[in-house]
Order: C-alpha cells, then sequence, then structure tokens
C-alpha cells in the first residue's frame, strides 16, 4: 500500500523572485527566500519538508511552484494576489542594492504537524507574518525543535529598534538559532560576537551558531565554547550559503534524535564531539553551495561523495 510521506519539517516564512539587474542592462529572475532556500536544502538532503509561505498566482508564482516541487518541499500556501520580489542591482564592483515588494500574508491555520519548526528572516519582523510566525512557534514549541535564523535585511527595517526587539524575541523562543556575523552586528553593534552568542544562550537556545563565511562558526552552548573551519573552496557567490548551512544542521540534529517533544533534552544531551561532526557537514553543505553559482545547494549523494 503507498502511504504518502509525513512531513519532518515545518518551515515558515517567505518565498519570492530574486530579479538580477546587471550593469549592461539586462535581467535574470530565480526563485528565493531564505525559509524557501532552507526547504530546497532538506529536500534534496531526503528530508519531508513542508514551506507555509505566500505564492502569488501568477507567473512568477507558478515558477516557485515548479522549483520547490522538483526538490520535494509541499506549500502549505493557497495562491492569491502578486509574487514577492528582491530586486537586485549590481555595481562595477559586483556588490548589490536590494529593492523588495513583499507580500508577507503567509496563513499557518492548516499546516501540518512535524516534529521540527523552522522560522526565520524578513517573515519573522514584518507584519502580518510576525505574530503569525510566533504564534506557530508558541504553539509548536512543546511538540517540536524549534530553530530560527535572524537573516536581518537592514534595507528593509525602517525601525531598527522594534527589529532587534521582535528578532531577539524569536531568538529566545527558539531552541536552535544559526546566526551570520552581519545578523549579530546589527543586533548588539557594540558586543563581540562570542558575548552575543553568550547572552543569546541565556536568554534561551540550547545552542547558538554563528556563522563568518570563510572564516568559520562560532558555536556557543551552556558550558562549552568552540569553533569550525570552513572548507576551502573557489567561491562563485554566496547565495543560499547560510540557508544551505541552516537545512544541514537541521538534517543533522533530526538524524541524531533532537526533534519531537523532548527536543529541548536531547538537544541538551548531544556531546560537543557529534554537535562538532554535524556542523562540519553543514559547512561542507554550504561550500558546495558557494563553489556554483545562486542558491543551489547539494544533493544526499554530493554531500556523502
Amino acid at each position: 500500500m503507498h502511504t504518502t510521506p509525513t512531513t519532518d519539517v515545518l518551515i515558515a516564512g517567505e518565498t519570492l523572485i530574486d530579479i538580477v539587474r546587471r550593469l549592461d542592462g539586462t535581467q535574470a529572475e530565480s526563485p528565493g527566500g531564505s525559509p524557501a532556500n532552507v526547504g530546497i536544502t532538506l529536500g534534496r538532503l531526503g528530508r519531508v519538508p513542508a514551506l507555509v509561505t505566500h505564492v502569488g498566482d501568477d507567473e512568477r508564482g507558478a515558477a516557485i511552484r515548479a522549483w520547490l516541487d522538483a526538490s520535494g518541499v509541499s506549500l502549505v500556501s493557497a495562491p492569491t494576489g502578486r509574487t514577492s520580489t528582491a530586486q537586485a542591482t549590481l555595481d562595477a564592483d559586483g556588490a548589490a542594492t536590494y529593492e523588495f515588494d513583499l507580500s508577507l500574508d503567509l496563513d499557518a491555520t492548516d499546516a501540518p504537524e512535524a516534529s521540527v519548526v523552522h522560522t526565520g528572516s524578513i517573515a519573522s519582523v514584518l507584519e502580518p507574518s510576525a505574530g503569525r510566525l510566533s504564534a506557530l512557534v508558541e504553539a509548536r514549541r512543546a511538540s517540536a525543535l524549534i530553530t530560527y535564523d535572524p537573516n536581518i535585511r537592514p534595507t528593509l527595517v525602517d525601525d531598527a529598534e522594534r527589529v532587534r526587539r521582535t528578532a531577539l524575541a524569536c531568538i529566545a523562543r527558539a531552541h536552535v538559532v544559526k546566526a551570520s556575523d552581519e545578523d549579530v552586528a546589527f543586533l548588539h553593534p557594540d558586543l563581540a560576537l562570542v558575548d552575543a552568542a553568550k547572552q543569546w544562550v541565556a536568554s534561551g537556545p540550547g545552542l547558538v551558531v554563528v556563522t563568518r563565511g570563510g572564516d568559520g562558526a562560532l558555536v556557543v552552548r551552556a558550558g562549552s565554547v568552540f569553533e569550525i573551519a570552513s572548507p576551502r573552496v573557489t567561491v562563485a557567490d554566496t547565495v543560499g550559503a547560510g540557508d544551505t548551512f541552516m537545512g544541514a544542521l537541521i538534517d543533522g540534529l533530526l538524524t541524531a534524535g533532537v526533534s519531537g517533544p523532548e527536543a529541548e533534552e536531547r538537544l541538551g544531551a548531544i556531546s560537543d564531539d557529534e554537535l562538532r561532526r554535524l556542523l562540519e557537514r553543514a559547512a561542507r553543505a554550504a561550500s558546495v553551495t558557494v563553489s556554483r553559482p545562486g542558491a543551489n545547494p547539494p544533493t544526499l549523494a554530493e554531500l556523502n561523495a
């Protein structure tokens, strides 16, 4: 008898189309959004992710649905209105300036049960989605591992203090937080990375990982601080690297049994050595993504090669 796989990771947040405008006037479009990229990573690693998001009933929405489906990510979304976009204009050095056109009308009412719930990025700090994602996390915290990636977008921030308060509240509700050094600098401009991470652990999470690009990652939990290195690779671009790291970390924690109703206790019981192995694997996954253009995470076969 054929049975439908049960969702193991529920992800909630924005999905959008990245529009890149180059100096020569040409432009290219591709699906993206941090939470969606985490879903793509998990799907390619053999998990069964579901994504609570908003996708329009337009041509761009159709492109997103096909992209998610190709990596086994199921949508918890009725297509309505327009699809969100992030327009990046590249300068002579290849640096991008972003303009966002967002629809964050997410509805998690019919979201399936899952042993891990991941939120983050734009949707976690801007309304109307921020309040809905907060309610989702509160409702699921006793039954699932809660993971969070602030992935702050300063160009969207009109009230820095409000965004800081909202992001720090999300951090305090999470069991696992993955943030970039840039996120930490925005949220705590006057603190060293390790001091900010220790402050976060004291507020609630059992694990905080701060990624530092090619300089590896800082790992902080109650009673221990250590670092992991990033594999040396030729970088095509860094799009989706942090999302790949997050997805691969969630996959590793699931494999280690850190999920479900006893996630907090299991996270506390995992050894630093085992955690280091999981994080080094996540860094290896991210290194594959940066070695090729765009947010293109590895498959399980590629990661195990």
